[in-house]
C-alpha cells in the first residue's frame, strides 16, 4: 500500500487517528464523570475534588507540546506508544489511589501529560502532513474524535460506575486503553511523505511566513487561540448554570450543552470541507465571525426555545475554529515543525478555555448576571477576529502586488 498523500493508506491512517483520539479522550471526560464519587470516596470538598481535572487539562496542554516535539523527531508512533502506557498506568494508579493527592498526580502527570496529550495535537499535526487537496476535511475528521469521545465515554463510564464501582472501572479502562492504543499504533509507523525535502519557494515562505518572523506569527496565533476559546468557553462551561439561573433547570442546560457538542461535530466536518476550498485563514475568519454572531444572540434571546436554537447555532458555528489553526500551521510553517507548533497553538486554545471558564464565573460573582460575561466573551472574540483579518490581509497583499 502506497505511502502517498490522499492514498488509501492515508485514509486508513486517518480512521486509526480518529479511533486513537476517541480512546485518548477518555482521560478528560472520565474525570468529569468521576467527580462526585471521587469526592465522596476521599471525603473532599467539591473544589478539592475538582483539582484533578484542572491538573489533567494542564498536563494535557503542556504535554501536547512535548509530544509534538517527539513526533517531529521520531514520528507520531513514538508518542502514541508513550500515551498508551501513560494513559493505561494513569487509570490503573488512579483507580487504586489511597488518597486524593495520588489520584490527582495520576490524573495530571500520567493521564494528562503522558496520555491524553499524545492522542490530540500530534495526531492533528500528523494528519495534516498526509493530505494536500483534502487536508481540511481530513484534519476536521481527526479533530472530531475529541467531541466523539465526549459523546461516547460519559454514558459508558457512568454505567460501569453504577455496575462495578469507579475504582474497578478505572482499572478496566486503563487495561483497555493500553491494549487498544498499542494495537492502533501499528497503523501509524510510516513517516509522512511531506517530510521530504521541500521546494526552495516553500522554504523561503517558511522563513518569512506572511512576511513575518516565524515566532511573531506564532505569538499572534497563540493570542488568537486564547481569544477565540475564552469566548467559546462562556456558553460551553456556563450554559447549565445559566439555565438554572433563568429558572429552566440544570437538565435543560445539559441538553443544550449536548446540542452544542453534537452540532460541533457537524461544524468541524463542514468547516473542513470549506477549508479545502478557501484555506485555513479564511476558515478561521469565517468561524470567528459566526461565533461572534451566536454570542451576540445570547444577549437578547433568553427564552427556553430560543436558547435551544442559539445553542445549536453556536455549536454549528464554532466547531471548525480550532482545527483551522492546524491547517494554518501546516500552510505557513515547515512540515518538520508541525508537531511542536500545532501543540503550542492548541495548548493556547486549552488555556483560553480554562481562563474563560474562570473569568466568566468571576464576572458573574461581581455582577450577579451572565450578561457582562457574554459581553466579555464577545470582546475576546473580536480580538480573535481582528488578528485573523489582519493575517488574511497580509496573505493576499503579495497577490495584489503581483497582479
Amino acid at each position: 500500500m502506497k505511502s502517498e498523500p490522499e492514498s488509501t493508506y492515508a485514509w486508513l491512517r486517518l480512521l486509526a487517528a480518529l479511533a486513537l483520539m476517541t480512546i485518548g479522550g477518555s482521560g478528560m471526560y472520565g474525570m468529569a464523570v468521576a467527580l462526585a464519587p471521587v469526592q465522596a470516596e476521599f471525603a473532599a470538598t467539591r473544589g478539592a475534588a475538582s483539582l484533578p481535572y484542572t491538573l489533567t487539562m494542564l498536563g494535557f496542554g503542556i504535554g501536547g507540546i512535548v509530544m509534538g516535539r517527539i513526533a517531529d523527531r521520531f514520528g507520531v508512533a513514538v508518542p502514541i506508544v508513550i500515551g498508551a502506557f501513560g494513559l493505561g498506568s494513569g487509570f490503573i494508579l488512579a483507580g487504586n489511589a489511597p488518597n486524593l493527592l495520588v489520584f490527582g498526580l495520576a490524573q495530571g502527570l500520567l493521564i494528562g501529560f503522558l496520555g491524553c496529550s499524545a492522542t490530540f495535537a500530534p495526531l492533528v499535526a500528523d494528519t495534516a502532513l498526509w493530505f494536500n487537496r483534502r487536508r481540511g476535511i481530513a484534519v476536521a475528521i481527526c479533530a472530531s474524535g475529541n467531541y466523539l469521545a465526549g459523546a461516547t465515554w460519559p454514558p459508558i463510564l457512568q454505567y460501569m460506575f453504577d455496575t462495578i464501582g469507579w475504582r474497578a472501572t478505572y482499572t478496566a479502562v486503563g487495561v483497555f486503553c493500553t491494549c487498544a492504543i498499542l494495537l492502533l499504533a501499528l497503523a501509524m509507523r510510516r513517516r509522512p511523505p511531506a517530510l521530504e525535502a521541500t521546494p526552495v519557494a516553500s522554504r523561503a515562505r517558511a522563513e518569512r511566513p506572511l512576511g513575518l518572523a516565524p515566532n511573531t506569527l506564532m505569538v499572534l496565533l497563540i493570542i488568537a487561540g486564547i481569544g477565540c476559546c475564552v469566548a467559546m468557553s462562556m456558553p460551553q462551561v456556563h450554559i447549565v448554570a445559566y439555565c438554572g439561573d433563568l429558572g429552566y433547570g440544570a437538565a435543560r442546560g445539559a441538553e443544550m450543552l449536548s446540542l452544542m457538542l453534537g452540532f460541533g461535530i457537524v461544524s468541524r466536518l463542514v468547516s473542513g470541507w470549506i477549508c479545502d476550498r478557501i484555506g485555513g485563514l479564511r476558515t478561521l475568519l469565517l468561524g470567528s465571525f459566526l461565533q461572534g454572531v451566536a454570542l451576540v444572540l445570547f444577549l437578547p434571546f433568553d427564552g427556553l426555545a430560543s436558547l435551544y436554537i442559539v445553542s445549536a447555532m453556536f455549536g454549528l458555528f464554532q466547531g471548525g475554529i480550532v482545527p483551522a489553526y492546524a491547517i494554518i500551521v501546516r500552510e505557513y510553517f515547515p512540515a518538520r515543525e508541525a508537531g511542536v507548533r500545532t501543540g503550542i497553538v492548541l495548548m493556547a486554545t486549552l488555556f483560553g478555555m480554562a481562563l474563560g471558564g474562570w473569568v466568566s464565573g468571576a464576572i458573574f460573582d461581581l455582577t450577579g448576571s451572565y450578561r457582562a460575561a457574554f459581553v466579555n466573551g464577545i470582546a475576546w472574540n473580536l480580538l480573535n477576529l481582528t488578528i485573523a483579518l489582519w493575517l488574511l490581509r497580509r496573505s493576499v497583499r503579495p497577490l495584489a502586488v503581483a497582479a
